[in-house]
């Protein structure tokens, strides 16, 4: 059976999550391969909502099993702390599965992460400070502890100590922080092993055979594409791969594997932290998409910036990712607009510019070029097939459609799982 990747072809905060669990019913395995703590995801089932921060998605899914892989990295604290909550509303996580390579956030990245914002001013790049950039960069640095190295003591404390010489170097000397102790890092660390242990597992491996016994793989971004560390509005961007490739590399499952890619992108758009914004609206229509669609960080509770749809990063998400599929979420947030905008174009120095521009200055001068669709005023949230929606809906969607670069197989019109309008089969 295949693997299906889904990803988010805007800023993030499109829907993931919802639309993960939309499908958590038909797939066997749900994995979360980028990222960390520092996204996160809501997903609405009848009157219960659930934020989800580190764990997939598919958690919430009785008969899916959840692997993080190793293309994440994890906050430990986080994790149980996140587990515990779910049982204590009568969710089983009990079949979560994560990989041995995936590396762990410890106390000094998080440190790390905030003095370094503080230090930068105003050229921050707006992280949730929660660690994630520096681990990534002692990964790549070959100087991060993986989940299976907590198993070892020695090979523990020894990876500590060589993390420990360069960071309190700057802790210290740079930011004038006090050092910080192996011993208290290492005790932390173990204080985990005992809870953690039964769910590692070598899930490359547990993730090939569940694709050659038939089974449904389905791949969940953290982030998105524009804020993809190689694809994204460097800088930014957060640490890791949000796309299509960063599944294979976050996962260890191989490229030919995946037959189907689905980009979620909403109805508008939004971001958070710092990086340009082409159709960013500052004026009342721009605080009504905030309130009507409860746009405030799932993570960080913070306010998103919002703005008009824009079609250039629609299509550049699908070039990227090789998407198959649209999942378009909160439709229903535009209700009653009389007309609605849309960017087709930018224009950057005067010049016309139909696609993303190649250069970081270039997009910080875009200025978006709008067309105007009609709006409706009737409540969409009951709608469940497309024939349901008002013709101005309907042709709000097929205008999207024709200029993002896939399909619109399915429509958001409502916080809940239910909301939704499938016009295509996404598996």
């Amino acid at each position: 059976m295949p693997a299906v990747v889904i990803v988010g072809a805007q800023w993030g905060d499109e829907g993931k999550g919802k639309a993960t669990d939309i499908l958590g019913s038909r797939v066997d395995y749900v994995v979360k391969f980028n990222g960390g703590n520092n996204a996160g995801h809501t997903v609405v089932i009848g009157d219960q909502k659930y934020a989800l921060h580190l764990l997939p998605s598919g958690i919430l899914s009785p008969g899916c099993v959840p692997v993080i892989g190793n293309g994440v990295v994890v906050d430990l604290k986080v994790l149980f702390e996140e587990i515990d909550g779910l049982n204590e509303r009568g969710i089983d996580t009990s079949k979560l599965v994560i990989s041995a390579n995936a590396h762990v956030i410890a106390d000094y990245n998080r440190t790390m992460d905030k003095v370094a914002e503080r230090f930068l001013g105003s050229r921050k790049i707006g992280t949730t400070g929660r660690g994630i950039g520096p681990t990534y960069a002692d990964k790549m640095n070959r100087l991060g502890i993986r989940v299976q190295d907590l198993f070892d003591e020695k090979i523990l404390r020894q990876k500590v100590e060589g993390a420990l010489e360069l960071k309190n170097q700057i802790l210290t000397k740079i930011y004038n922080r006090r050092a910080v102790e192996v011993d208290e890092i290492v005790e932390e660390l173990l204080s985990y092993v005992d809870r953690l242990r039964p769910m590692v597992a070598d899930t490359p491996l547990l993730l090939h055979e569940a694709l050659a016994a038939d089974k449904t793989v389905l791949l969940e971004a953290g982030q998105a594409t524009l804020l993809d560390v190689d694809h994204g509005t460097y800088p930014f961007v957060t640490s890791s791969s949000a796309t299509t490739g960063g599944a294979c590399t976050g996962s260890g499952i191989a490229p030919t594997e995946i037959t189907r890619v689905i980009g979620i992108v909403k109805a508008y758009a939004t971001r958070v932290g710092e990086g340009p914004f082409p159709t960013e609206l500052f004026d009342d229509d721009g605080e009504r998409l905030r309130k009507n669609g409860a746009e405030f960080g799932t993570t960080t509770g913070r306010p998103r910036r919002c703005g008009w749809y824009d079609a250039p990063i629609a299509r550049y998400a699908a070039r990227i990712n090789g998407v198959t599929d649209f999942v378009l979420t909160k439709l229903d947030v535009l209700t009653g607009w009389d007309r609605i905008p849309v960017c087709v174009a930018y224009d950057v120095d005067g010049e016309r510019v139909d696609e993303m521009p190649m250069t970081q200055t270039g997009f910080h001068h875009a200025k978006p070029v709008y067309e105007y669709f009609e709006g409706w005023h009737e409540d969409i949230s009951a709608a469940r097939t497309f024939e349901d929606l008002p013709q101005a809906a309907q042709t709000y969607v097929l205008e999207l459609e024709k200029i993002s670069g896939a399909r619109i197989s399915t429509i958001g019109v409502g916080p809940d799982r239910e909301q939704s309008i499938e016009r295509f089969d996404l598996l």
